[in-house]
């Protein structure tokens, strides 16, 4: 019997405007209801990016707070902060919100082209972001755009920075990164070491068949405005919560039962349950 299935919502994400999508939360106010609409759908993580007041992306810790607090205030939700933070960012920057001790804190473990830019992770700055989420608590998410990433990943393990099961998320799609395809996801899970979880994040059109791939395969899946800003084509979605209702309701019609956010800490092992 599959475990249930987690959906992340991944809300604002670093490059995605109000100008290509209106629903897009941007200020704290903003992301903080959208969150609270998503965990209403069925969302069980809830995956933060932080913008300032101007719309541009910030990794301040106090921005991210204001969210996190109002967010928790209201629900028992997963609370997972990017470490990604945007494109051009430094290592410390990119690492501050972790100081906050959420949940969970995604990790990625290599370097990729990423459209017309470079996202930067050298070994030496993955060892350092591992460390810290390990010294404050946090679960890493090991956010892999290539098959590259789950070997570095691996590579934290047989040095003791990380201990297995790990959970991974496939993000595919990525101009530059591995294809939104079924071969890529495949091939992607075939490289996991027994008893370690996986979420997929397809990007753009792929957001919906890799998701469906995923609830089938016994895997879990990450919809959200970060990734894909419309319901089908030529049509926006209305917010974050109207993707979560879908893959919400595409799992109940396949058998699959969603889990709740004290569920998925069980499956993930947050917080040593």
């Amino acid at each position: 019997m599959m475990e249930k299935l987690i959906i992340t919502a991944a809300l604002t994400g670093a490059e995605t405007t109000k100008e290509a999508n209106p629903a897009l939360p941007v200020t704290p106010e903003e992301i903080i209801e959208s969150a609270l609409r998503c965990v209403q759908a069925g969302a069980s993580i809830v995956h933060l990016h932080a913008r300032n007041r101007d719309g541009s992306s910030t990794q301040d810790p106090a921005v991210y707070k204001e969210i996190i607090d109002g967010i928790r205030e209201r629900s028992d939700v997963i609370i997972q902060v990017s470490t990604g933070g945007a494109v051009g960012m430094s290592a410390q920057e990119r690492l501050q919100p972790v100081d906050l001790r959420p949940d969970m804190a995604t990790l990625s473990t290599g370097s990729v082209n990423f459209g017309e830019d470079i996202f930067v992770n050298t070994m030496e700055d993955i060892r350092t972001f591992a460390r810290a989420m390990v010294e404050r608590g946090v679960t890493p998410e090991i956010e892999a755009f290539d098959s590259g990433m789950i070997n570095n990943a691996l590579t934290l393990v047989k040095e003791g920075i990380l201990q297995l099961p790990l959970h991974f998320d496939f993000v595919l799609g990525v101009p530059g990164a591995m294809p939104g395809t079924p071969e890529a996801l495949m091939y992607m899970r075939s490289l996991l070491p027994p008893g370690c979880t996986w979420s997929v994040a397809g990007i753009g059109r792929a957001e919906l068949p890799l998701g469906v791939m995923a609830i089938i395969l016994g895997g879990h899946v990450r919809v959200g405005l970060e990734d894909n800003i419309y319901y089908k084509k030529g049509q926006l979605a209305k917010g974050n919560e109207e993707l979560v209702a879908r893959i919400a309701r595409l799992a109940a019609e396949l058998g699959r039962e969603v889990a709740t956010p004290a569920e998925a800490r069980k499956i993930l092992n947050i917080g040593g349950l």
